[in-house]
């Protein structure tokens, strides 16, 4: 091991990458909670990874800066990207070896052969853009749309490649009933408990979305860099996520780079009449600074305090919460019946999309 500047900080880093295994272990993946899990008691020997980890300023954990799934991004990366075919063998679907030390040689290999890669990676949050997620946003439109009987404009803060941008593409059972385009090769059906969502088709007029790190899927390598972040022995979500990116590559918008708060103030000025505008985002919020949250729902008040019936306001949000049971679902909307009451929870849902607990 590395001698670092303050050998004790690894303990604090190896908390983040302990949380993250037990994480990936509820959501079905060993394999990289087996990563996480080797990361939480060993140090790697390439110093300039060892003292980023170690002194890393912020909340490392999943809950903020989500340094794990940056680092075992980065490792995927290098097999998605083919950069390191050694290290390749060692991944999905080849089968690791059940010796620990063996694997960790492979890994220290990797993070010292490319290190300026894995750092540049470590400095950029991961995005997943789950498509499973949709499982809660389209249900959620649904309420919208039958709440306020109008075509919907949706605005995306965080929205990556724009896979949830085009949800409405998608074909879903949910609660014994079909949603979507039901010839799409993106085909959805969590476990689902309660009643089912309203029987209401959304009506998707316009779509935007912004990013500080946008993906444009027409490129190979932004669809080589999204795939990066699906863990890797999960075929199933990195061939979804594959037909999803044809499917956004044709049919959303060019993802703004933008901060977006400011963006998002720029698109609430410019809300069409006749149209529900509706903000949302899944996993997201949670990585913005507090300020910035702040700001962002200041903006979502004033701008619901001037909503009328023919040019409605919507907030949709699925986000951790304090909860250990998956992602909160929630909705807000203006204009309301002059008692504000704050969101309403719509559902519970697992992080991957895999089950949803509808209460509506």
């Amino acid at each position: 091991m590395p001698e670092l500047e303050a050998p004790a900080e690894w303990a604090k880093i190896g908390r983040a990458f302990a949380m993250q295994e037990q994480s990936c272990l509820r959501l079905d993946s060993p394999f990289t909670a087996r990563l996480c899990r080797l990361f939480s008691l060993r140090v790697p020997s390439e110093l300039r990874i060892a003292e980023r980890l170690a002194n890393w300023p912020g909340d490392a954990t999943y809950l903020t800066d989500a340094v794990p799934l940056r680092m075992t991004g980065a490792l995927h990366a290098l097999v998605i990207e083919g950069l390191d075919a050694k290290l390749t063998g060692f991944y999905p679907p080849y089968e690791a070896p059940a010796d620990d030390d063996r694997l960790w040689r492979e890994i220290d290999r990797a993070l010292s052969d490319h290190a300026d890669f894995v750092l540049d990676r470590l400095e950029s949050p991961p995005q997943t853009n789950e498509v499973r997620r949709s499982v809660a946003i389209l249900p959620g439109l649904a309420v919208i749309a039958e709440r306020f009987g109008l075509p919907l404009n949706l605005l995306e803060v965080g929205a990556s490649g724009g896979l949830n941008l085009v949800c409405d593409r998608y074909a879903y059972t949910l609660g014994g009933r079909s949603y979507g385009e039901a010839s799409s090769p993106v085909k959805l059906a969590p476990d689902w408990e309660g009643p089912p969502p309203p029987a209401v088709e959304p009506r998707v007029a316009a779509r935007a979305g912004c990013d500080l790190r946008p993906f444009d899927l027409r490129r190979d390598a932004d669809r080589k860099r999204l795939l990066s972040y699906i863990w890797a022995d999960q075929p199933e979500r990195i061939e979804r996520t594959r037909a999803a990116m044809e499917i956004a590559a044709e049919h959303a918008p060019v993802i703004q780079l933008a901060d977006a708060i400011s963006w998002l103030d720029q698109r609430l000025a410019a809300r069409p009449e006749g149209l529900a505008t509706v903000l949302f985002h899944s996993i997201a919020w949670q990585y913005f600074p507090a300020e910035a949250q702040e700001r962002g729902a200041r903006l979502m008040e004033d701008a619901g305090r001037e909503a009328t019936s023919g040019k409605p306001l919507a907030w949709l949000a699925m986000e951790a919460d304090p909860s250990k049971v998956g992602a909160a679902l929630t909705l807000r909307t203006w204009p309301g019946d002059g008692t504000d009451t704050g969101p309403i929870e719509l559902a519970r849902v697992d992080f991957h999309g895999r089950w949803v607990r509808w209460s509506g």
